[in-house]
C-alpha cells in the first residue's frame, strides 16, 4: 500500500488565532501540524500539546526562533499568526531562509490583513513571491460554508437566469479584541476598520464574484465613501475600562482607534455593470456575542445570513451563578438568558474549509485561488475608506496609496478633541 502524503505545517504564532486554527485542523485530511513556534516557550509547547492532545500532530516541535520553525526538515510550509506589527518582520526572516537555500518551503498562508499599509502589505507579496513560494491570504470567511452554499445556489439558480448580483451587505460586530496592541493604533495599523472590515469587504467582494473566478478579475474598483467614529470606548469610564483590562493600552480619551466603521464600495462588474459592496464593522456592539451578517442581493433573488441564528439555543436563568466565560460562542458577552450556541465555531466561521482548502492545493502544488494578491487589493481598499472618513470626501480611483498612513494608525486621531 502505497503511503499517504500529507502537508507538514507549521504554525507561527501561538495566541488566541492561533489556537483558532489548531482546533479547526481536526477537520483537515491532508495536512498535519508538525510544530509550533512563539515568542514565548510556554505557549508553543502548550498549543504544540494542544495539537497532539485533538490529533492534529504528532511529536510537534515547539520553537521561538522563526529561522527553527523554518529550516525545521519535517515544515513545508508556514501558517503565519501573528500581530500586525510583526508582519515584515518574519516574513522577511522566513524568505531570507528560502533564498539563501537554508530552507525547503513550499508554501505560505497568511493571517489577515497583509500588513498595516499598501506599502507593507505589497513588499510582504513582494517578498514571498521572491522566494518562489505558493502563497495564500487566511481570509477565513470566504470559505464558512454558510456563505460557499449560498453563494453557489445564488448563482447557480439566480444569477444565471436573471443576471448578476449587484449589491452585497457584510458585517462583523463585537465587542472588543482580546489583546492590548488590537487597541493601540500604531500597533494595530488603525481600529475596527483594519481589524475587521478586511473580513467584510473580502467577503463581499467574494459573493459578488462568480465561483470559480478571482474577485481581482471580476470587480474593477471605483469609489468609496466611509464613516469612522469612536462611540463607546472614548467615552472616559469605558476608557478607564480598557485601561484597566489592558495593560499599556493607549488612553482613548486622547488617542483613540475608531470602534465604528462604515463604507460603501462601489466597483464594475465583469459583466460591466455597476455594483456595491457595503461594509460595517464595530467594536461597540452589544449583544450576545460575535455576529456576521451578509446580505446578497440580485435583480429577482437574495439570500441572507447570520451567525447568531444558531441551530441551538440554551437558556440559564438568573437563579444560576454562572462564570465568564466564552463557550457558547465567540466574544461571549452574557451567560445568562436565551443564548445561542455555535456548535463548531472554527467550521462556521471558515477556518476548517479555509485551511482543508489551502493544505490540499499546497500538498497539489496549486496557487490557491485566494492568494497574497487579494491581501494587497484588500489593504488598498481599507487605507482608500480611511482616506475618505479622514477628508469627508469620496475617494475615486485611479489613486496612489502606497504610502498612506491614516491618522489613527499614527495616534493622531481625535473626533472629541
Amino acid at each position: 500500500m502505497t503511503e499517504r502524503k500529507t502537508l507538514g505545517v507549521g504554525i507561527l504564532g501561538a495566541g488566541f488565532i492561533g489556537n483558532f486554527h489548531v482546533r479547526a485542523w481536526q477537520g483537515v485530511r491532508d495536512g498535519d501540524i508538525v510544530a509550533v513556534c512563539s515568542r514565548t516557550l510556554t505557549k508553543a509547547k502548550e498549543l504544540a500539546k494542544t495539537a497532539a492532545e485533538t490529533g492534529v500532530g504528532t511529536d510537534v516541535a515547539s520553537y521561538t526562533d522563526v529561522v527553527d520553525l523554518v529550516r525545521d526538515p519535517r515544515v513545508d510550509a508556514i501558517w503565519v499568526l501573528t500581530p500586525n506589527y510583526t508582519r515584515l518582520e518574519v516574513i522577511r526572516a522566513i524568505t531570507d531562509e528560502v533564498i539563501q537555500g537554508r530552507a525547503e518551503l513550499t508554501a505560505i498562508a497568511i493571517e489577515k490583513p497583509l500588513g498595516r499599509t499598501v506599502a507593507e502589505a505589497t513588499e510582504v507579496l513582494e517578498m514571498v513571491q521572491s522566494a518562489g513560494l505558493l502563497h495564500g491570504y487566511l481570509e477565513n470567511q470566504v470559505y464558512a460554508p454558510g456563505l460557499v452554499r449560498a453563494r453557489e445556489v445564488i448563482w447557480q439558480r439566480g444569477a444565471a437566469a436573471a443576471g448578476s448580483p449587484y449589491l452585497a451587505r457584510a458585517a462583523e460586530e463585537h465587542s472588543g479584541p482580546h489583546n492590548t496592541w488590537f487597541w493601540n493604533g500604531v500597533t494595530e495599523g488603525g481600529g475596527v476598520l483594519n481589524d475587521m472590515m478586511c473580513h467584510s469587504v473580502e467577503a463581499g467582494r467574494f459573493l459578488l464574484t462568480p465561483p470559480g473566478k478571482s474577485s481581482s478579475e471580476w470587480l474593477r474598483p471605483v469609489a468609496v465613501t466611509a464613516t469612522i467614529a469612536s462611540l463607546k470606548w472614548g467615552r472616559e469610564e469605558y476608557a478607564r475600562q480598557l485601561k484597566a483590562d489592558y495593560p499599556g493600552v493607549v488612553d482613548y480619551t486622547k488617542s483613540p482607534s475608531e470602534d465604528y466603521a462604515h463604507a460603501v464600495f462601489e466597483f464594475v462588474n465583469g459583466d460591466g455593470e455597476p455594483v456595491v459592496v457595503e461594509a460595517t464593522t464595530s467594536w461597540s456592539y452589544v449583544g450576545a456575542g460575535l455576529r456576521l451578517s451578509f446580505e446578497l442581493l440580485g435583480p429577482e433573488y437574495s439570500m441572507e445570513s447570520d451567525t447568531l441564528s444558531t441551530e441551538s439555543k440554551v437558556f440559564l436563568s438568573r437563579s444560576l451563578e454562572q462564570s465568564e466565560g466564552e463557550d457558547l460562542i465567540e466574544k461571549q458577552n452574557a451567560e445568562q438568558g436565551l443564548m445561542p450556541l455555535l456548535s463548531d465555531e472554527s467550521v462556521s466561521y471558515g477556518y476548517t474549509g479555509e485551511n482543508a482548502a489551502l493544505t490540499r492545493d499546497f500538498l497539489n502544488g496549486t496557487q490557491p485561488l485566494e492568494s497574497l494578491v487579494a491581501g494587497v487589493e484588500v489593504m488598498e481598499l481599507l487605507m482608500a475608506a480611511y482616506r475618505a472618513a479622514e477628508t469627508g470626501q469620496t475617494v475615486r480611483w485611479p489613486i496612489d496609496l502606497h504610502d498612506f498612513v491614516p491618522a489613527v494608525a499614527k495616534g493622531e486621531w481625535n473626533p472629541r478633541a
